[in-house]
């Protein structure tokens, strides 16, 4: 037979072999005869590198090649779901989509909500195209290449047989998984290793769709199942119905939806899947539910955030009981010291639990914990332990009180606490190591800290490399990083690429803008937002440093704890070094010449609430602009609010309720007006 013939038939044969055993569960061969006809094919393609196809069953091993995650904006915005948690909200939901729909008939199509990564496919004459991850829902990261890897998800459809043919260009929407037997296995791997566990498989499938070895993706065996076809040539109006095709065609659809008409059907299937979904081989945490016509999914449109013809109802935390062992204690990189209770281990919500947080001394004397206790264990969302009860009826009678430990488990320093907080934070209830300049998990987590991306951006390092690094010593603060060199970190010569990307990136990091630099460096109590009032108001690190207690308290937002552990930051004579380094390397230390002319107090004294989808600029854009013209951005309507900045599709509750208190509302057009005029 010609080998070009055979090429083609070894690669629809072997697509075909991957669906039978991904998608269907019913493979036709064994492992060994596909073992050998992937050989063959692998074989075939290297004599005939002229006839490479992305797409090809091969392609599906991953490579060692990495590279930057591209973003890609969505073609039809990736909008986040409504949530709710009661019976009587998917009652209040139904008979506003009753009331939506004008008394019309609709049908709702009941899912299950799975626990993963969004993504969206693009296919384009039935072939895979694209893979992009949520992202912000307006724009996420393209990772095709790792996607390709998933065997579950076709790499060419089939639409022989089908009840419609495969549209020309569409996109189909669902959930990258990593099924908890492949969780408990790579857990296993990495705890062997003595390398940090993952907390669930949501992190874990995130972590590895964004690894930038594909060879890594395909190992791990992630699973995918799409729920949601969009496009211009859909093959009919039933949401339900055109998944049903796309199943013909070769995608994994949820065998757990069902088309009902009532609500009544709705809450005996939410029921039903609130026991039996601990019985699937991945996690779910709720169940989504979606009026199936199309067109009456037009009619009801949208709100701001959601939209108005989709819900999703969460599954209430399980709970389980077991017994308290010991606790253990964590430092973070600001020196907050946190308690983990460490457990007997048992299963909750489809993982192996032993280990859950205590949050600080106060919620340890809430409980009145003592060792041996009988702990009453949920998760937060589905993924994160927590204690949330003691049954005293079988505390041991030795039973000792937990006693919060008074020096630091890592350094042996005396813990301080910081009083005079504000009473809503929870400065007040924890427990510092103030030895920030020698306790190593400090000194590291202000590393992680200074890359993160909301910081300095320097996401070709992680966690695993500063660690690495530090223990090295090659770095013992972050002023280390602009020291490294190539043949440093090159190991025995074969990761020249990677560690070019790392000094690039660590290089390009000194464009990143002033605020960020001031949030990098990891101030205790400095945040994000903070940080921003902060390098707005001070417009340079040598006034933000030369700012007395006073001065930094005129600062919107800035209290006096926050205050002085600015000051006691910039009076270290370490961190000063550190910052004076920082400024050498050529670091971002002032405002830009266009930052600080787009300044006003146009907006001084303001309190402005944004609602709604914009056309000139997104929600973050103007949030900035109000900050830039002294504006004060805040969350919810009250008779406080100076005026609603207002987008097509404003939320009905918050227009309802800003009629009621007689808030000005301003559209977008009049508030750029507004602060581009001249004083």
């Amino acid at each position: 037979m010609d080998e070009k013939i055979r090429i083609a038939q070894l690669r629809s044969e072997l697509h075909e072999h991957n669906y039978r055993y991904y998608v269907l569960s019913q493979p036709t061969i064994d492992d060994h005869e596909f073992d050998m006809l992937m050989k063959e094919l692998q074989q075939l393609e290297e004599r005939h590198p002229e006839l490479y196809d992305p797409n090809s069953p091969t392609q599906r091993v991953g490579s060692d090649i990495s590279t930057e995650f591209q973003q890609v904006q969505h073609r039809y915005p990736m909008l986040s779901l409504a949530n709710t948690y009661s019976e009587d909200d998917v009652r209040q939901w139904y008979d506003s989509v009753k009331k939506g729909l004008a008394g019309e008939p609709f049908e709702v199509c009941c899912e299950m909500k799975y626990d993963g990564l969004s993504i969206s496919l693009t296919y384009v004459n039935g072939r895979l195209t694209q893979a992009v991850t949520r992202g912000d829902g307006v724009q996420g990261d393209d990772v095709t290449r790792n996607v390709k890897t998933i065997h579950s998800i076709p790499l060419v459809l089939n639409g022989a047989g089908a009840d419609h043919p495969i549209p020309r260009n569409f996109e189909i929407r669902g959930e990258i998984l990593m099924p908890w037997s492949s969780f408990e296995r790579l857990n296993k791997e990495r705890e062997a290793a003595e390398e940090p566990l993952f907390a669930n498989p949501r992190n874990a499938a995130s972590g590895t769709l964004k690894s930038l070895d594909s060879r890594v993706v395909a190992s791990r065996q992630l699973d995918a199942y799409l729920y949601y076809l969009l496009g211009e040539e859909l093959p009919t109006d039933g949401h339900y119905e055109n998944l049903e095709v796309a199943r013909q065609w070769g995608f994994k659809i949820s065998q757990g939806m069902k088309k009902v008409t009532t609500v009544e059907e709705i809450i005996a299937f939410i029921d039903y899947w609130d026991s039996e979904r601990k019985n699937l081989p991945v996690a779910t945490d709720g169940i989504v539910l979606k009026v199936n016509s199309l067109r009456q999914q037009r009619a009801l449109g949208f709100t701001a955030k959601s939209p108005r013809w989709a819900i999703a109802y969460k599954f209430k935390a399980e709970r389980v009981q077991t017994r308290l062992l010991e606790v253990t204690y964590q430092v973070g990189r600001t020196g907050a010291v946190t308690p983990v209770a460490n457990m007997e281990p048992v299963q909750l919500a489809g993982t192996t639990v032993k280990r859950a947080t205590l949050n600080n001394e106060d919620f340890i004397k809430s409980f009145d914990l003592h060792i041996g206790d009988m702990v009453y264990v949920e998760k937060g969302g589905e993924i994160i332990p927590k204690i949330v009860g003691v049954n005293i009826d079988e505390r041991p009678i030795v039973a000792q009180p937990v006693q919060f430990i008074r020096r630091c488990p890592e350094c042996g320093t005396p813990l301080i606490r910081y009083e005079g907080a504000d009473s809503k934070s929870e400065l007040t209830a924890a427990w510092y190591c103030p030895n920030d300049a020698g306790c190593p998990p400090q000194i590291k987590g202000r590393i992680e800290h200074f890359i993160a991306r909301k910081a300095m951006n320097i996401d070709s390092l992680g966690p695993e490399t500063v660690d690495e690094y530090y223990r090295r010593k090659l770095i013992s603060n972050v002023a280390d990083l602009y020291d490294i060199e190539v043949q440093q970190i090159n190991g025995d010569g074969s990761r020249t690429k990677s560690a070019q990307r790392i000094v690039n990136g660590i290089q390009k990091s000194k464009e990143v803008p002033f605020e960020r630099v001031v949030f990098a460096l990891g101030i205790r109590f400095v945040g994000e937002t903070s940080a921003r009032l902060l390098a707005r108001h001070f417009k340079s690190m040598d006034a933000l440093m030369q700012a007395s207690l006073q001065e930094l308290q005129e600062v919107e937002g800035i209290g006096e704890v926050m205050a002085a552990s600015i000051i006691a930051y910039f009076h270290d004579e370490k961190n000063r070094q550190i910052v004076e380094r920082l400024r050498g390397y050529g670091l971002q230390f002032a405002l830009s010449a266009e930052q600080t002319a787009a300044q006003s107090d146009k907006l001084a004294g303001q309190s402005i609430v944004i609602s709604g989808v914009f056309e000139h600029h997104s929600r973050d854009e103007y949030k900035l602009l109000i900050e830039q013209n002294g504006g004060k951005n805040v969350g919810s309507i009250s008779g406080k609010t100076s005026f609603i900045l207002a987008g097509d599709n404003m939320g009905p509750s918050k227009l309802e309720k800003a009629q009621k208190l007689g808030v000005r509302i301003v559209s977008e057009d009049e508030f750029l007006q507004m602060i581009s005029e001249k004083d």
